[in-house]
């Protein structure tokens, strides 16, 4: 159950506040704006880094043999029985030899290693015949100010990708064709609250 539901606890990740004052391309400028406010002096505990548009993106990085599977479960094994070698010679009675121990937990890590990559090659029965890595990216990183200080963070924001080694701002990446309401993003709006929100005039009745 996640903590949202579990009373007197705050969800985390918490909704961030604020109005976006620079938007990057990848976290990594984000974060180094962040760290060029901070050696400003600029408050630092008012400002978020949000990700938009997240997707999951899972990178395939090479074809799933049963040897393959039978070599990575060995390896894995040899590890694991190495660490149960090295806590039994530690641990064994004077006279022992702490040099058999170890051998005998890589050599039981190994054979117990390469059955269970064996196995779980086999469970998969051939639908997964590939390794990947998976990781959550977002299409853009807006850094978000909250308090009386937007626009001098805004300012410095600038300075720096004026500078021949900073970051580049991203500007609106709204696609021809489209209407946007805001400059401001719907999530940074939502994020901000109802007073960011730009005013609307009624309707005439």
């Amino acid at each position: 159950m996640s903590n949202a539901f579990v009373r007197g606890v705050e969800p985390v990740p918490y909704r961030p506040h604020g109005l976006p004052v620079a938007a990057y391309a990848t976290y990594a400028q984000a974060q180094r704006a962040v760290d060029r406010l901070s050696d400003e002096g600029f408050p630092v505990e008012q400002v978020a880094i949000v990700g938009t548009d997240l997707r999951m993106v899972e990178q395939v990085t090479g074809r799933l043999t049963q040897g393959r599977a039978v070599a990575a479960g060995a390896a894995s094994g040899a590890w694991f029985g190495l660490f149960v070698g090295l806590l039994l010679a530690l641990f064994a009675p004077q006279g022992s030899s702490w040099l058999a121990a170890i051998v005998t937990g890589v050599v039981v890590g190994v054979a117990f290693g390469a059955t269970m990559g064996f196995v779980g090659y086999r469970a998969t029965g051939g639908r997964r015949d590939f390794t990947s890595r998976s990781a959550i990216v977002a299409a853009r990183y807006e850094v978000l100010v909250r308090g009386q200080r937007i626009n001098e963070g805004r300012a410095l924001l600038e300075r720096l990708a004026a500078e021949p080694d900073g970051a580049p701002l991203l500007r609106d990446t709204t696609p021809a064709g489209t209407s946007q309401p805001s400059s401001v993003s719907s999530s940074a709006v939502a994020a901000a609250g109802p007073s960011a929100s730009p005013d609307v005039p009624d309707r005439p009745a």
